[in-house]
């Protein structure tokens, strides 16, 4: 008996004596984030709205942590070729994603083959939930407000909205627009806000919706009147409503989107919270909150609060997707 005790004790501590270098190691590397430079992969052309929040919350992040934070641009497909890179990256802290709602939601039902699934390769961190976006008429028009636009939009044969892409915000509020108020409208889709501003600014178009950053080339030269905002107020023209406040009833007008940063998936849970901490932190940096206010986007969220977002966000956005028939590409 005693001989079987011995035995039974000597392979319990022969097994914990194997497990205890391999626990100390996981450990070690925890508590060792960051030991190198931290790659930063923005999913979007450099000089965008995307970028600029990765240099500048990456500069930051690298001077709370003393490690460079480098920004590589991977743009293509919609997010996805940026994306699919860090979700084969090592799961240990030192390769982080930004990007927006499109490639963390949209991309499950606008590509067929995306090359990564947002739910078992990656995890968000933190995001910064933005602001409504604008709607915004061609001042020819005499639109001024929801009503005057449906007014508007029975009037014509044919009216030009046009939207920065397929699947995007302005598509879907288009479709949740023409159900509710039985309109007809026909989206025209460009690629990038830059060229369909362009389109309202030339006359090509009477109305146009996107970000309050990238409308300013044409307010600023009143070559626009903006009648709405898509979910919340803008600070900066607080006189505006949201389409709820004048009237419509989508569940889709209650979300706002988001940009943020996430990690591949088995990344150590105390590392992901390092980092999130981090984000929010630096909603404090006086030359975050300058970005934030110029860019129209809220400050960072803490990882509870960024996938609860999430988690009420997607259903709308998909059931939305639903609605409008998408095919993947």
């Amino acid at each position: 008996m005693t001989s079987h005790f011995n035995r039974r004790h000597f392979l319990a501590a022969g097994s914990a004596a194997v497990a205890m270098p391999f626990l100390a190691r996981n450990a070690s590397a925890q508590a060792a984030w960051p030991s190198k430079q931290i790659r930063m992969v923005c999913s979007y052309p450099a000089g965008g709205q995307t970028d600029l929040l990765a240099r500048s919350f990456g500069e930051f992040i690298g001077k709370q942590i003393g490690q460079t934070v480098v920004v590589e641009n991977k743009a293509g497909a919609s997010g996805a070729i940026g994306t699919a890179e860090v979700a084969r990256a090592e799961p240990d802290g030192h390769t982080i994603l930004c990007s927006i709602s499109t490639t963390y939601v949209m991309n499950r039902v606008m590509l067929k083959t995306p090359g990564y699934d947002m739910d078992k390769d990656l995890t968000l961190v933190s995001v910064v939930p933005g602001a409504g976006l604008l709607l915004v008429a061609n001042p020819s028009s005499g639109v001024k407000s929801l009503e005057d636009f449906v007014a508007f939009s029975k009037k014509k044969d044919k009216v030009n909205f046009g939207t920065y892409s397929v699947g995007s915000a302005p598509h879907f509020t288009i479709n949740e627009l023409n159900k509710q108020y039985g309109l007809k409208i026909e989206p025209i889709h460009y690629r990038g806000e830059a060229p369909m501003w362009t389109g309202l600014a030339d006359g090509s178009l009477d109305f146009a919706m996107g970000s309050y950053t990238a409308a300013q080339s044409v307010l600023q030269s009143n070559r626009g009147v903006v009648f709405a905002v898509h979910s919340k107020k803008v600070d900066a023209i607080p006189e505006v409503k949201t389409l709820p406040e004048q009237g419509a009833t989508s569940k889709f007008f209650t979300v706002s989107g988001f940009s943020g940063w996430a990690v591949p998936k088995a990344t150590p849970q105390p590392v992901v919270d390092k980092l999130a901490a981090l984000f929010v932190q630096a909603n404090n940096d006086p030359k975050i909150k300058e970005v934030l206010k110029t860019v129209a986007l809220e400050p960072a969220l803490g990882f509870k609060e960024t996938n609860a977002l999430y988690q009420k966000e997607l259903p709308v956005w998909l059931e939305a997707a639903q609605a409008l028939g998408l095919q993947p590409a």
